[in-house]
């Protein structure tokens, strides 16, 4: 199929650059001269050429054969050698942007007309090249895209082609970054997906261990984070206690350095040197004072006795005759004995 070109056209000899070889001056082929005419309209104008073609050619609906020198965009496409398809999204695109006042409507044209088209960057706005565009998940597609300020043509392309969207991502260190933020910000509106997800992080050991070691960073920068804030600490025991002004002073020198770091960069090292060095400072708060120590080491008793007391309730004696051993008698005995002398030293510290 060749672009239709107004005859007053006229054409011109190519310039030739100083680079190019010496020729002997030769008559121009007409040919040569359609195929630079018929390129410059595309280059001015784009997809508006085909689509004049199409508008200019194709009946609109519900105009009878018997009405209009044009066809229809089945016989249209057959004398193409292209799909129909293909006809009717050139069609639907000029339909929307005549539908804008961007173009003539279709019984405005008649074949051959010549009209002004409007510039090659605009076609984009109105052409679709893909049929999934006009389905619920095209148009979802389509309008993130409209959201992010790119055209949904390039949208739809990447989507209609997740080999080559794999290929960008395993090359390209800035589109697997591009990627990974967006998958982060569907996974937040998409249970199903994060369920996906956590299974092949689990199932994957290498992953497991980097989300492990990821999570603990996490919480202790956590723990810096709780002291700088809130100035509050949990002691060794678990008591919560208000943290010493050179405490949280430096809970903050250490959360300031971990904000400041780029977003790539590994928090680890510094999430470890700030958790150890706030650690060690409030052990020795707790030992500098005489009452907070007393107490620190009352709740830790007491924490003991509630983990061993639970222990011990847990022991079942159902059926025990079945299993029993010398070995279990002689272990109880000895947490028998056990708690026998720590009554004995609890009930000499009262008297």
């Amino acid at each position: 199929m060749t672009l239709a070109i107004d005859p007053s056209e006229t054409s011109e000899t190519p310039e030739v650059t100083s680079d190019a070889p010496e020729t002997s001056p030769a008559p121009l082929s007409d040919l040569v001269a359609r195929d630079a005419r018929e390129f410059g309209v595309y280059a001015r104008t784009g997809g508006w050429a085909f689509g004049l073609m199409v508008a200019r050619s194709v009946r609109p609906g519900g105009q009878g054969a018997e009405e209009t020198p044009k066809v229809s965009a089945k016989e249209f496409a057959e004398l193409a050698g292209c799909s129909a398809e293909r006809v009717m999204r050139y069609y639907k695109a000029w339909d929307r942007a005549a539908d804008d006042g961007l173009v003539p409507q279709f019984e405005a044209l008649a074949p051959g007309q010549e009209v002004e088209l409007p510039d090659a960057d605009v076609w984009l706005s109105y052409y679709v090249s893909r049929n999934s565009a006009t389905s619920e998940r095209g148009t979802a597609i389509a309008e993130a895209a409209e959201a992010e300020g790119i055209r949904p043509t390039k949208a739809l392309e990447v989507a209609e082609n997740p080999t080559a969207l794999r290929a960008a991502i395993l090359a390209d260190p800035s589109t697997a970054r591009a990627a990974r933020q967006a998958l982060l910000d569907r996974v937040r509106e998409d249970p199903e997906l994060q369920a996906e997800l956590a299974r092949d992080v689990v199932r994957t050991d290498d992953l497991k261990k980097a989300v492990a070691t990821e999570s603990r960073s996490a919480d202790r920068i956590g723990y810096v984070r709780q002291i700088a804030e809130s100035g509050q600490v949990k002691t060794p025991a678990g008591q919560t206690i208000d943290a010493p002004v050179d405490l949280r002073q430096e809970a903050e020198r250490h959360l300031s350095l971990i904000d400041e770091l780029d977003e790539d960069e590994d928090t680890g090292e510094w999430a470890s040197e700030a958790y150890d060095t706030l650690k060690t400072l409030v052990a020795e708060t707790v030992e500098a004072d005489p009452e907070l120590r007393v107490q620190e080491r009352r709740t830790k008793f007491y924490s003991s006795l509630q983990k061993a007391t639970k222990a011990f309730e847990e022991l079942t004696f159902d059926d025990v005759e079945e299993f029993v051993e010398d070995d279990m008698v002689q272990r109880l005995e000895e947490l028998q004995q056990a708690i026998a002398g720590c009554l004995t030293a609890l009930r000499g510290a009262k008297d």
